[in-house]
Formats: structure tokens, C-alpha cells, sequence
């Protein structure tokens, strides 16, 4: 089972920008789902955004306007562009491959280990 794998958090000031990456292997050439989650410290993991197969972008209401999810299908890579940050932005972000792929196959992967975004003045 592949296990994506979560870069570019880090410390930011509220209203700054942040770039959050995860690479999973195949997610293009299986034409898989991805999906980016968030936890913050005491509460429970809850979804930010998804990007499709065909490209289709959704986004949580508590980010929507501030937070633009991509990929670059060379890469394998899904990147989730973060501005206007607040502190209640402030958690683990983790992503995740879903859906079902090119052959039939089931998408699902495994949590990464995450990256932590802080928000904070």
C-alpha cells in the first residue's frame, strides 16, 4: 500500500502564505484521487480539499477563497497553495490517495507522517 509523503510546513505570521507538497507514487499514472486533511492538537482530523483524476477542485468551506489545491502529474505531486493564513489553520496536514484507478484497482494509501503548519505572530 503506498504511503504519500507531506513537505513544506513550517511557521508563518496570520495572513502570510505556505506551500504544503505531497508526493505519492502512481497517483498519476493510476489516475487516482488525492485529498488533504488537516488535525489540530486536541481535535479531530477533518478534510481541506481534493483534486480529482479529471481536475475537478473542492475545498472546505473554512478555507475556501484562501487555499489552492494543484498537482503536477510529471511529478506525482499535489501541492495545496495556502494563503491568508489564521491561526485557526494551525494543525498536522496530511494527505491521502482515493478513489479507484486506471485498472479497477482500489486508490486508498496510507496516512503519511504529515507536516506541521503553524500559524502564529
Amino acid at each position: 500500500q503506498v504511503q504519500p509523503v507531506e513537505s513544506g510546513g513550517g511557521l508563518v505570521q496570520p495572513g502570510g502564505s505556505l506551500r504544503v507538497s505531497c508526493t505519492a507514487p502512481g497517483f498519476t499514472s493510476n489516475t487516482c484521487d488525492m485529498a488533504w486533511y488537516r488535525q489540530a492538537a486536541g481535535k479531530q482530523r477533518e478534510w481541506v480539499s481534493s483534486i480529482t483524476s479529471i481536475g475537478i477542485r473542492l475545498y472546505a468551506d473554512s478555507v475556501k477563497g484562501r487555499f489552492t489545491i494543484s498537482k503536477d502529474t510529471v511529478k506525482d505531486t499535489v501541492t495545496l497553495q495556502m494563503n491568508s493564513l489564521k491561526s485557526e489553520d494551525t494543525a498536522m496536514y496530511f494527505c491521502k490517495t482515493l478513489g479507484t484507478g486506471v485498472r479497477g484497482q482500489s486508490c486508498l494509501s496510507t496516512w503519511g507522517q504529515g507536516t506541521q503548519v503553524t500559524v502564529s505572530s
